[in-house]
């Protein structure tokens, strides 16, 4: 027993355990302590945190007591004019909408129906005499019946189609001036420079989008686009236009293009739609276009000097026949060959002869047929003198013809 006894107090112990136990002391004024500190940081974080999100009076009400909500909505107007809202404000009510209204025929039966066949954009440019003026475009009132005019604001008048020019893609429509509180003036389109601020006004896609606004600038001046007027797949003419990259769609065909001066620059015509192409749309620039419209206003037409001859462009013709019909020399490449003369026309008394291939007109060269009809539309006048170079026969001739109106003869 007495080995036992000793064994067990001798047994070691680990050595974390070899501190005397210390005299426990009493917990209660520390604990309390504590208790209190906590409480007071509680308090302050909770003050501090309501004392963040209080309303702040609004100091302007005068009356409302401090600590009171307010919820009053403050709308403080501003005025953002632009130079673009300015010139948008004064001219949206010189551009109009023009729906072509024609006869339509059932296909299953001989009933007929009036029907909007378009809608376009037009300007108006002049009031006089209880009258007013639009220019649109060709195309716009083409083979209408009945032209209506919408107006910014949604009245509605009749149009009446004054004239209308296939080769510049121009027309104009008259109107009662009573509903007319806004006309455009004429800018000088010589005068615009690449990468001038620009604006389109009109109705892309119909009148459910009538006086949209785009901007965009000057991308190109003199921009030559080729024209089928006839759709036969042979290009007719060259459109002289202005090119810009403001959004025109179909439906702002005759709008506006305005410089930021507010002047008119521009009729919108047409866009280059392809899948690669984006932002180029096409204007007829106002220089062109005044005068066209002096003769649309004058007579309805536009009376424009003629040769009174049938044409074709020498690179259409085989070269066999162009060697053995026209005989002409290797060198003649470019050229537009006589396939009519036109009774009693200025060629005709001229003395020109079928298969002539004309190379000259006065000193400039003739390539093709475009090149002739402008020469012809926008440097001679009616009663004008015309020297004309053709080969006849493998030879140079020199003729000379006084030039008519095409109507006449």
């Amino acid at each position: 027993m007495d080995e036992e006894r000793r064994e067990t107090e001798w047994q070691p112990i680990p050595p974390h355990e070899t501190r005397r136990e210390p005299k426990r002391r009493s917990s209660f004024w520390p604990g309390l302590l504590g208790g209190l500190i906590g409480g007071l940081i509680v308090w302050l974080v909770v003050m501090f945190a309501t004392d963040q999100s209080a309303p702040v009076t609004n100091q302007s009400t005068g009356g409302k007591e401090p600590g009171t909500v307010n919820t009053e909505h403050n709308q403080i107007p501003m005025d953002i004019s632009t130079e673009i809202t300015d010139v948008v404000d004064d001219l949206a009510n010189a551009v109009v909408g023009i729906t072509n209204i024609q006869t339509v025929q059932d296909f299953w039966s001989a009933n007929t129906s009036v029907q909007e066949a378009g809608t376009g954009s037009g300007v108006l440019y002049k009031k006089e005499g209880g009258k007013a003026y639009i220019v649109t475009n060709h195309h716009v009132v083409e083979n209408s019946e009945q032209l209506e005019v919408s107006f910014d604001d949604g009245t509605k008048t009749q149009g009446k189609l004054i004239g209308s020019d296939l080769w510049t893609d121009l027309a104009v429509v008259e109107i009662d001036a009573k509903n007319v509180d806004a006309i455009v003036e004429f800018g000088d389109s010589d005068a615009l420079k690449r990468g001038e601020s620009v604006i389109a006004i009109g109705n892309p896609l119909g009148l459910g989008f009538a006086g949209s606004v785009t901007v965009g600038v000057i991308s190109g001046k003199d921009r030559s686009i080729p024209m089928d007027l006839n759709k036969d797949g042979i290009i007719d003419w060259q459109a002289d236009v202005i090119q810009t990259d403001a959004a025109i769609n179909p439906g702002n065909s005759g709008g506006a293009l305005i410089n930021m001066a507010g002047q008119l620059i521009g009729i919108n015509s047409m866009k280059i739609s392809q899948e690669t192409v984006e932002g180029i749309g096409l204007a007829i620039p106002v220089n062109i276009a005044l005068p066209i419209i002096e003769h649309l206003e004058a007579t309805g037409q536009v009376n424009r000097p003629t040769m009174g001859v049938s044409l074709l462009d020498l690179q259409q013709i085989p070269i066999q026949q162009q060697q053995q019909t026209l005989e002409l020399p290797e060198g003649v490449t470019e050229g537009v060959v006589v396939t009519e003369i036109m009774p009693n026309s200025p060629a005709r008394a001229a003395g020109v002869e079928k298969y002539d291939t004309i190379v000259q007109l006065d000193d400039e060269k003739v390539t093709d047929m475009v090149t002739l009809r402008k020469y012809l539309y926008n440097k001679k006048e009616i009663g004008d003198k015309l020297k004309v170079k053709v080969y006849r026969g493998g030879k140079p001739v020199e003729l000379e013809m006084v030039l008519k109106d095409g109507n006449t003869f």
